[in-house]
């Protein structure tokens, strides 16, 4: 059991108005471990989301795709945590459409995103979503595509009062771009990592904005895993996890970064909190980078 809180992570101001701890937790592993495997207890995904809250975390991320052998991630939100706390701040993503297999390998029109939208209000069991991200794309590299008219959509649900605030993910720079000449855009939620950082200047503008920056896959995914033979040599300096090493990283390296990490064990979410008060050092950071 950590000491460690999330409020150790230090905490930024969403959108101006939502401050959140900059420990967050991602809801994607609740349902279950990887794509195609068995599904999850849904009791110890609820036991998992309440200790979550009990250890300081206010900002959960989930999505309506999130589900898997019948076991939904936002169902779970729901069912573990409403009536939610005024300070708990539950984000979204919406766009990927989930294929006969369960995989979410599609991309919603414009005409469906209302649709998806509604199911997240009704899933979450709130009248208006927090912050919503438009995830466009594949699991190829980001951008060569237009976001505008599906981004409106979102817009128009915005003034709407059925969402606070928007973001955006897995885009690039020009669709980051076109997003905020539309409405205001929060947050970017785009893959990066210790040994992924190919998105730093991006980054370093959302730095600049006072926009949030959520990395999916904070721990390494897909075809970019972390290195864990790098990890280890300041992991035991620090008498710490490899994955502990590569959370603190993320805190360090920029004021606008939230931590997503996602589990569905109860151990690992304690490992993942206590990663809020580790400090690494400029020596670490020369060494995790090269």
């Amino acid at each position: 059991m950590t000491n460690t809180t999330a409020a150790a992570s230090g905490d930024l101001t969403l959108g101006g108005d939502l401050r959140i701890n900059r420990m967050g937790f991602g809801a994607m592993r609740l349902p279950v471990g990887v794509f195609g495997g068995p599904a999850r207890d849904p009791g110890t995904g609820m036991a998992v989301l309440r200790r979550a809250v009990e250890l300081g975390v206010n900002h959960i991320d989930t999505a309506g795709f999130y589900e898997w052998g019948g076991v939904s991630a936002s169902d779970l939100v729901r069912r573990a945590l409403s009536p939610y706390g005024e300070e708990l701040v539950i984000a979204t993503k919406v766009g990927p459409l989930r294929g006969p297999d369960g995989i979410p390998s599609g991309q919603a029109t414009p005409e469906q995103l209302r649709g998806l939208v509604e199911d997240d209000l009704r899933l979450l069991g709130v009248e208006r979503l927090d912050l919503v991200y438009l995830r466009i794309g594949g699991m190829t590299a980001p951008g060569g595509e237009s976001l505008a008219d599906r981004f409106a959509v979102l817009a128009a649900m915005r003034e709407e009062g059925l969402i606070r605030h928007l973001g955006v993910s897995h885009v690039d720079a020009a669709q980051f771009a076109e997003a905020r000449s539309i409405a205001p855009v929060v947050a970017v939620q785009n893959h990066f990592h210790v040994h992924h950082p190919a998105d730093a200047d991006l980054l370093r503008q959302c730095e600049e904005l006072g926009v949030a920056y959520a990395p999916y896959f904070p721990l390494g995914g897909g075809d970019r895993p972390v290195d864990t033979a790098r990890l280890e040599k300041v992991a035991a300096r620090h008498g710490a996890t490899t994955a502990q090493v590569a959370l603190a990283w993320l805190l360090a390296t920029s004021p606008v970064m939230l931590a997503i990490p996602g589990t569905g064990s109860p151990d690992h979410l304690e490992e993942n909190i206590a990663a809020a008060g580790l400090r690494l050092t400029g020596e670490d950071l020369t060494e995790l980078t090269g």
